[in-house]
């Protein structure tokens, strides 16, 4: 809940972001707490540990980020933010509530082959159902083992909710599954075609479940490349999507999306359709 989505005024320097509270219900000692560094970036977070040498219980990184598009860690950043921590007696931590079970089978942890010390998974786990899920290693979940912290909640092991998650996991989610998102995505990439016939900025990202359009020319690699981006054009693209029988993600301009297996070919063929009508649109001076 710290630098969620700052605006530039309040941001700071990219080589030493501020810690802003999304909400003014969080108490600023928390926010305190928190260091943030940006995404992609080995160096700035090799600074940010020397600056504060042995103080950090953790590194929290959603390992590809889903809130502004579909950002993919460089090759080595997840492998360096690791050794990082370790070396530091912090624990590594993943947020997998949006790309497990999504970027893969296995999600982050098997599409990017790192393990973290923990991570927490939700969403496409519970089949639609509210659902969340902590794990890690015997180290890291041993003083939760031991009964020495407690970890529980009016919702842990609720019998539907499981009963879900596990017909989702042994039943549909299996891995022979996941060559169905591999079509899709063949579909899919055809966007960018569509973007650059009539010369509209844009970049397709695709993983696994999970994808977006970027209507900008190079690819996001961080949050900060999001203030690049005319604000009307993804707003427009939602609403035209919209009206043209595809409801992607309610009133976000940067969400990623999630397919299922049940979409069919056609299903993204529209969109993609429907981009190359939004495209030929807002490139034409006439229109």
């Amino acid at each position: 809940m710290v630098s969620v989505f700052p605006p530039e005024e309040q941001a700071g320097p990219r080589d030493h972001p501020v810690a802003v509270p999304q909400t003014l219900g969080l108490p600023q000692e928390f926010v305190d707490l928190v260091v943030n560094v940006p995404f992609n970036d080995l160096e700035a977070a090799t600074k940010a540990f020397a600056d504060h040498k042995g103080e950090f219980a953790c590194m929290i990184v959603e390992p590809a980020m889903t809130n502004c598009g579909l950002v993919l860690p460089d090759p080595g950043y997840l492998a360096g933010l690791k050794e990082l921590s370790h070396a530091d007696g912090a624990l590594f931590v993943f947020d997998e509530v949006k790309t497990g079970f999504t970027l893969a089978w296995g999600g982050a942890i098997e599409a990017f082959g790192v393990v973290p010390d923990l991570v927490c998974l939700a969403k496409a786990l519970g089949a639609g159902l509210p659902c969340g899920a902590i794990g890690g290693t015997e180290e890291a979940m041993g003083m939760v083992i031991r009964g020495e912290l407690d970890q529980q909640g009016t919702f842990n092991g609720n019998p539907l909710t499981m009963a879900a998650a596990k017909a989702n996991l042994l039943e549909v989610l299996t891995p022979d599954a996941y060559a169905r998102f591999d079509e899709l995505n063949a579909i899919l990439a055809r966007a960018d075609e569509a973007c650059a016939k009539y010369g509209l900025p844009a970049n397709v990202k695709l993983l696994g479940a999970k994808g977006s359009v970027e209507f900008r020319r190079e690819p996001i690699h961080e949050y900060r490349d999001l203030w690049d981006i005319d604000d009307r054009v993804p707003q427009l693209a939602w609403l035209w999507q919209l009206n043209r029988g595809v409801f992607k993600s309610p009133g976000s301009k940067w969400e990623s999306w999630t397919t299922s297996i049940v979409h069919s070919d056609e299903d993204v063929q529209r969109y993609v359709d429907n981009l190359e009508e939004f495209a030929a649109a807002v490139t034409n001076p006439r229109a």
